[in-house]
């Protein structure tokens, strides 16, 4: 294990909600329908284009380009308008010191994040800097399941991705980083997930498992 790389929605901060309010008044303003929790485990995960094709598909509506691009910016402007008012106490309870731990044992941390807003986030919540590589939305153009994201971040490390771990609260996530050849901490329940190699219900809760495996 010489690498760890970190989803940024759901496994480091609490965003997830900022998404789905987004996603859920487009969907009721746009399309008249409602968006429950349970459509929202689809979006998770996965880029701001994919969701909106979800999305026009949930609504079965096939929008021109143009008009499909103005929902994705809208979404968005709505998205950022909430995370501007983002600050540390938006990160999850143990994570910095999660990531902080592993760094100063020696092991590269990156960020891989379909987020193209990864910046912002990480900025307003004081984790800029805390990471020796951020492959996100700006970088990578294929949505999660395809390993792109991953992928990129084990080449900006300089780590092959079998020495990777990839931390994931979203299952296509947790299959972007079997499908790129790493080994994949799920955070979250066993009942909404499957397919990791371990499971944890946050970073807090496996700081000290991975502390000893770090050391045998």
């Amino acid at each position: 294990m010489r690498a760890m790389i970190f989803d940024l929605d759901g496994v480091l901060v609490d965003t997830a909600h900022f998404h789905y309010q987004a996603w859920k008044r487009l969907a009721r303003e746009w399309f008249d329908m409602d968006l429950t929790p349970e459509d929202n485990e689809r979006f998770k995960g996965v880029n701001r284009e994919a969701c909106m094709h979800m999305l026009c598909e949930m609504a079965d509506v096939n929008l021109e380009r143009a008009r499909f691009e103005q929902g994705m910016a809208l979404k968005n402007a709505w998205y950022v308008n909430l995370v501007n008012g983002m600050t540390p106490a938006d990160v999850l309870p143990g994570a910095r010191a999660f990531v902080e731990r592993q760094k100063q044992a020696g092991v590269l941390c990156a960020i891989g994040s379909a987020s193209k807003n990864c910046s912002l986030v990480l900025e307003r919540t004081g984790l800029q800097g805390l990471f020796d590589a951020v492959s996100d939305g700006t970088v990578v153009t294929r949505a999660k399941p395809d390993p792109e994201v991953f992928v990129t971040a084990a080449r900006m490390l300089q780590v092959l991705p079998a020495r990777c771990v990839v931390f994931e609260d979203a299952q296509a996530g947790i299959e972007a980083a079997r499908a790129g050849g790493m080994r994949c901490c799920a955070i979250g329940q066993p009942h909404n997930l499957q397919g990791y190699d371990w499971i944890f219900p946050s970073l807090q809760a496996a700081g000290s498992f991975f502390d000893d495996l770090r050391s045998t």
